[in-house]
């Protein structure tokens, strides 16, 4: 961005240089209506930007010829999010990287249309991405208690500071080079994932682990005993125990409580919100020296245990744990990973026990814990070889995590920079083959 650039930033509000459109397509099937795909609030929440490889992954809903026409994803449009639970939920955007023949954007959102000669659509998603627009948002939601809502005023009304559509462009085009990469290391991490389940599944359900002459145990003959307690066969020798039986599950501390007494030692705490989110100017900071058992580090296992049923290998940096998450540690021999895939193969059992309960929040106590069962091996050699087998998968994954997170936290320095021209940008300096063109 040249100096010309810095001193012409012109003043516009969105209804100036955009048009939109608030979505009322819900998620019901109904009559005389055509079938369509439905870019829902958790789409836009949790990307960047909404690609044509993401379509199949779109839940199937009804709408009227006119939704279509008002509310079919378009490439350079941006979405937002209009209503939810908190105030700095709303307002959120993703870009729309290409044309949709039967995808629409659902209810609780918001469909913004640039004028492709006074705005770029990357441009102002990196622009609502940004703390001045978020602020704004927040400061402007309406409601209270358990709803929010962005009023259409505040959409229309909201300042943009724009250089020439040119620059604008170039902008778009570096933070959405970011995001192709931070998109693929979510694709190959989910992957991954789905690779050491199908592992676990076939050495720990199908019990089609390598015997001792590297064939499958049961497919090949192995000794099989019927185990009343699951009502199905196991492997002669192996058990059925609780998951505390290979795992310590520590809850974390009601961080309010533990306040920094200054700014050099503090953590950012990791609540429910921060499990799914990362760590964000948003997060709450707790002391630095409460106990290690309840800090956080890369690699650890989180599970949540209340309001949200989840599980995740954290990634996110240290961190202090906050109450309703459990910090899970492999006991002896157990390797992280089988107690990972464990619990996450588990989660389906405790969400059908807070559904038995008609609670509308999962909860999972300590007794739910003790009455858990779970088939392991009689053996230690045959953990250390699912070990050996699965680690560098789990590796790889903690990596790309990494990366993606140090990727986030780049792009989201950038932002401010080139926004108001403090860091330069010219045509020439941009790598296009990252880009969603």
């Amino acid at each position: 961005m040249n100096r010309k650039d810095m001193v012409t930033l012109k003043k516009y509000k969105l209804s100036e240089v955009a048009t939109f459109e608030i979505s009322n397509i819900d998620k019901k099937t109904k009559a005389g209506e055509l079938s369509v795909h439905l870019c829902n609030f958790t789409d836009v929440y949790y990307n960047w930007a909404v690609t044509e490889a993401m379509e199949d992954s779109f839940m199937v809903a009804t709408a009227s010829d006119n939704q279509i026409k008002k509310l079919l994803l378009r490439k350079g449009q941006v979405a937002i999010t209009k209503d939810s639970e908190t105030r700095h939920d709303i307002g959120i955007p993703t870009y729309i990287a290409n044309d949709f023949d039967s995808t629409v954007l659902g209810y609780h959102c918001a469909l913004i249309t640039p004028n492709p000669e006074m705005l770029d659509g990357r441009y102002l998603n990196a622009y609502l991405n940004s703390s001045l627009a978020k602020e704004y948002f927040a400061n402007n939601a309406s409601g209270s208690g358990m709803r929010y809502s962005l009023p259409v005023d505040a959409i229309k009304n909201i300042l943009l500071y724009l250089p020439s559509i040119e620059v604008q462009r170039e902008i778009g085009k570096i933070f959405s080079a970011i995001d192709r990469k931070i998109a693929l290391n979510r694709e190959i991490n989910r992957n991954l994932e789905a690779m050491a389940r199908q592992l676990y599944d076939y050495w720990f359900v199908q019990f089609d682990f390598p015997d001792e002459n590297g064939r499958p145990y049961k497919s090949s003959g192995g000794e099989m005993v019927w185990n009343e307690k699951i009502k199905r066969e196991i492997p002669e020798g192996w058990k059925i125990v609780s998951l505390p039986t290979i795992a310590t599950f520590t809850n974390g501390l009601a961080c309010q409580k533990f306040r920094p007494k200054s700014e050099d030692e503090k953590l950012p705490v990791i609540k429910i919100r921060d499990m799914r989110d990362g760590i964000t100017s948003e997060s709450e900071w707790v002391a630095a020296d409460i106990p290690d058992t309840v800090k956080v580090y890369d690699g650890d296992i989180l599970f949540s245990w209340s309001a949200s049923l989840e599980v995740m290998i954290w990634t996110g940096g240290e961190g202090g744990l906050n109450q309703h998450i459990f910090k899970v540690e492999p006991k002896s021999y157990y390797p992280k990973a089988f107690v990972y895939i464990q619990i996450l193969d588990y989660i389906s059992v405790f969400k059908g026990i807070a559904e038995a309960r008609k609670t509308t929040m999962g909860h999972i106590t300590q007794d739910h814990l003790n009455q858990s069962q779970i088939v392991i091996p009689a053996s230690k050699s045959i953990l250390q070889a699912f070990e050996n087998t699965i680690s560098p998968i789990v590796n790889l994954f903690v990596k790309l995590s990494q990366q993606s997170k140090q990727l986030m936290r780049q792009r989201d320095k950038l932002l401010p920079l080139l926004m108001n021209g403090q860091v330069s940008v010219t045509p020439t300096e941009v790598n296009c083959d990252l880009s969603h063109d």
